[in-house]
């Protein structure tokens, strides 16, 4: 229990947009966790489902800290910044609204988070865990080994482990890399703070399953939801790889290509067009890599539009 007057370990952070429906079972599984050095701490973004009166209802019995705070929607990244500078735990866990996880999550996070020796732990930022679904089966690859100390691009760019995880980071580094808010934007991939993040600090990764999807969309998110504006979120991490790790095109030739591919994609369903795509691009060597693939970018954003239609 968090004791009066300090900080807590974690502060479990959740976004939620009309998910009144699947909160009540973050809350039990809060509530049956076995450490209970944590904060729960919630950014509505602009829910119209009831969700902060089913909220006040748990404050008198959640054996917890319970913090509640409302925005006009603007997006999971707009809240996520949102929760990181309201944060009073050391350590940020971010909670789906739609997720669950096993009772000895906390403990086994902040086990593991101990586990790194003092005199390094200045040079990490997270641990991250793998996923199963409801069923208990695996979800996506586990690490290479049992615990490796890398971080995301070495994951994402050279293991080429794939599938979603879950775990958390130091709050203090999370407010150094925040999410960027262009107007208009209501999404942006979380790799773009990942990747970010892991110029200068490691993560832990270890092959212990902790978090539960409960949920799956009927239809490819990436499909269903693509937006002039969810395309301008996905552009930021396209041109990022363009940018800033072209240097992993040896290790990841196929993933670079997409990327490349994607960038053009994504500007052309942002509204891009050629030229402004290859001007975006800051040098010659970039703008060679993007020029052949600008055709299939603007074929990609056709057969798009049209699967949008039927």
């Amino acid at each position: 229990m968090v004791e009066p007057g300090h900080d807590p370990l974690f502060t479990v952070f959740t976004a939620t947009y009309n998910r009144a429906h699947t909160l009540p079972r973050v809350f039990d599984c809060l509530e049956r966790q076995t450490c209970r050095d944590f904060e729960w701490l919630i950014i509505d973004d602009g829910s119209v489902d009831g969700t902060w009166a089913m909220i006040e209802g748990w404050r008198s019995e959640a054996g917890f800290p319970l913090r509640y705070v409302y925005q006009s929607h603007a997006g999971k990244h707009v809240a996520f910044n949102r929760g990181v500078r309201e944060a009073k735990g050391q350590l940020f866990l971010s909670w789906d609204s739609d997720d669950g996880a096993v009772p000895q999550a906390l403990e086994r996070f902040a086990a593991h988070w101990n586990a790194i020796p003092g005199d390094r732990r200045s040079g990490f930022s997270a641990v991250t865990a793998l996923r199963m679904d409801e069923g208990g089966c695996p979800i996506g690859d586990r690490f290479p080994r049992d615990i490796l100390d890398s971080e995301p691009l070495e994951l994402y760019f050279r293991y080429r482990v794939k599938g979603d995880k879950w775990g958390f980071h130091r709050t203090d580094v999370l407010r150094d890399y925040p999410f960027p808010e262009p107007r208009g934007v209501g999404f942006v991939s979380e790799s773009v703070v990942w990747f970010a993040v892991a110029r200068r600090y490691k993560t832990r990764y270890v092959n212990e399953y902790l978090g539960i999807n409960y949920e799956s969309a009927a239809t490819d998110p990436k499909l269903s939801n693509l937006t002039t504006t969810t395309a301008q979120g996905r552009l930021l991490f396209h041109q990022a790889v363009i940018d800033d790790y072209l240097e992993y095109v040896t290790d990841a030739p196929v993933l670079i290509l997409k990327s490349l591919v994607n960038y053009s994609r994504y500007s052309f369903a942002s509204g891009i067009g050629f030229r402004s795509q290859l001007s975006r691009v800051a040098t010659i060597r970039r703008k060679v890599l993007v020029l052949p693939v600008i055709p299939l970018g603007f074929v990609f954003s056709l057969n798009d539009r049209f699967r949008r239609r039927y």
